[in-house]
């Protein structure tokens, strides 16, 4: 069949006209699953407020959004604009609802969960399109609405059930040949997760490749992100966002970003691989059947409507190949799959069609469905308790090191962070972030390990240093600089960066420190301290989340 044949096969009714009742069912089957997760979270994280959320991300977005809210423009510091947000529309939507409903973290949450509703609806109805059959499109819609991953998203105040909802509804305009509304959604897609670009490519081959399709696909993609690339140039000096350059330190963005190269078997053959193995997995952790599932979901959508609705469902293999070989950064199930989940939807709508191929007959295949709604059930509940334990984590530590902020500093503090989302929220405290998430200015002194680090500090003289003593184990020992005054350890840590975080006095400190702060426009401290090369990791020794890494 050739790419531009027509996606919908002939059918007795056009449009998708399924009863409501399947849209109730799908609704029904999400609120089931957002019930097992609060209820979960209660159990282990206790009454926490509904602003509690499982990643210290989050409150970075958070942040963002109510500066941008309340006038000081797209910054972390106010007045300071910076490129920190790889979601940048995700940004920009919670400061709308800021600027309309108040300053609140709960609307993080209620986005979050309309946008997964949303979601397993569009996916029911991206399965419709594929298969023509409302049984399978209405499996794919529970099975979406019971997805771990999805479920932790609604609640996670991140950008990723958003970005599935996009990602999803491009794919439903594709499959009705609209190449304007595919290019819009595409576009938004992208800001909202930037992983979806991969989509654009072959989306724009999966249809006539003519100069008036081939114009509105990128035309209207790159109009999308063009305030976005211009921004971060005028802000990190790169088209990425600075939390690409402090994070990516492979493939062929870090290359581009900070000249590291790597060995060419890693880049081209070994992470490739770990990654695509990786992947599976984590399709299988939703629901043991769906790797498979979708593999066969690709070749009968190939056989049923050609490369039209193949290729584009194609990126559920090319998607790990592309995060090891453009921008590795963790594997694609770090933190329930942050960086994935915005596939989902075609996961869930392929391997609907590859239930259809594979079962023919009716007893057959409403017996499979059986057996994945009750995979998807079981995976659920491990999927229930990570959520909670990681709400108790990020509550417990840096929700209540922001609080001992509060009470414990002077408004005007400065504070040295590894982790910038929480305590800067909670504090509103002016923060200097070690990894350059916030800071991209530290990034270069970062390269030199942590003899680097604190030669940024000395320039910028924080009060108070907040950090994990594992990150930055030559600092956390230099007791003459900095002085132990807090510290908080989880005992069942799972998804913060360290089990203790500390919080150091500067010798900088305004209130209570010894020593005059350098001139921030010179390389070093008047003093010249800086750590000996043999006291700090090396730069080659320093993974990119910046915890040390003994050879």
């Amino acid at each position: 069949m050739s790419a531009g044949a027509p996606v919908r096969a002939p059918r007795e009714r056009a449009g998708f006209r399924a009863p409501t009742l399947d849209g109730i069912v799908v609704c029904a089957a999400f609120a089931a699953a957002l019930a097992m997760f609060a209820l979960t979270e209660r159990r282990i994280a206790g009454p926490v407020a509904l602003s509690s959320f499982p990643l210290d991300d989050s409150w970075i977005h958070l942040h963002f959004a109510r500066n941008l809210a309340e006038g000081y423009g797209f910054a972390y510091n106010p007045g300071v604009p910076v490129a920190g947000s790889t979601a940048p529309l995700w940004t920009i939507v919670l400061a709308g609802a800021f600027v309309l409903f108040g300053s609140e973290p709960v609307w993080a949450k209620a986005i979050g969960v309309a946008a997964t509703v949303a979601t397993a609806l569009m996916t029911r109805r991206l399965a419709w399109e594929w298969t023509q059959s409302r049984g399978l499109a209405l499996l794919a819609g529970v099975l979406t609405a019971l997805a771990g991953p999805l479920v932790w998203g609604a609640l996670s105040g991140m950008e990723v059930s958003l970005a599935a909802l996009l990602v999803a509804a491009a794919l439903v305009r594709h499959a009705a040949a609209d190449d304007w509304g595919t290019a819009v959604l595409l576009g938004l897609g992208t800001l909202a997760r930037p992983e979806a670009v991969l989509l654009a490519p072959l989306v724009w081959l999966a249809g006539p490749l003519t100069v008036k399709r081939t114009a509105i696909l990128s035309g209207v993609v790159g109009a999308c992100l063009a305030p976005w690339v211009l921004f971060n140039l005028a802000t990190a000096g790169t088209p990425l966002p600075a939390t690409a350059a402090a994070k990516i330190k492979g493939g062929l963005i870090g290359v581009l970003l900070s000249g590291r190269r790597e060995p060419i078997t890693t880049a081209l053959f070994l992470r490739p691989l770990e990654f695509q193995v990786e992947w599976f997995r984590w399709l299988a952790s939703m629901n043991v059947l769906l790797p498979a599932l979708t593999v066969a979901g690709i070749w009968a959508l190939w056989r049923r409507l050609g490369w039209r609705a193949a290729l584009p469902a194609a990126i559920l293999v090319l998607h790990p190949l592309g995060m090891a070989l453009l921008a590795p950064f963790q594997a694609p199930s770090f933190q329930e799959g942050r960086y994935s989940i915005h596939l989902v939807p075609i996961a869930m709508a392929a391997g609907a069609a590859g239930l259809g191929l594979i079962a023919r007959g009716r007893p057959l295949r409403v017996g499979i469905a059986m057996v994945l709604l009750v995979a998807s059930l079981v995976a659920l509940g491990p999927a229930a308790r990570r959520h909670a334990w990681a709400v108790q984590n990020i509550e417990s530590m840096q929700v209540r090191l922001g609080h001992w902020v509060v009470a414990h500093t002077p408004p005007d503090a400065r504070l040295a962070l590894n982790d910038v989302g929480a305590i800067a929220y909670v504090s509103r405290r002016e923060v200097v972030d070690l990894i350059g998430l916030v800071t991209p200015a530290i990034i270069p002194y970062r390269r030199e390990g942590e003899t680097g680090v604190l030669r940024y500090l000395e320039q910028v003289c924080p009060d108070y240093l907040i950090i994990f003593p594992t990150w930055f184990p030559a600092l956390a020992e230099m007791r003459d600089l900095f002085t132990p005054i807090h510290r908080i350890r989880l005992e069942h840590n799972t998804v913060a960066g360290g089990d203790e975080m500390v919080v150091y006095e500067t010798p900088w400190n305004r209130w209570h420190g010894q020593q005059p702060c350098g001139d921030p426009a010179r390389p070093s401290s008047p003093r010249g301290r800086s750590l000996r090369v043999q006291d700090a990791p090396s730069p080659s020794v320093v993974d990119v989340g910046g915890r040390p890494v003994r050879p």
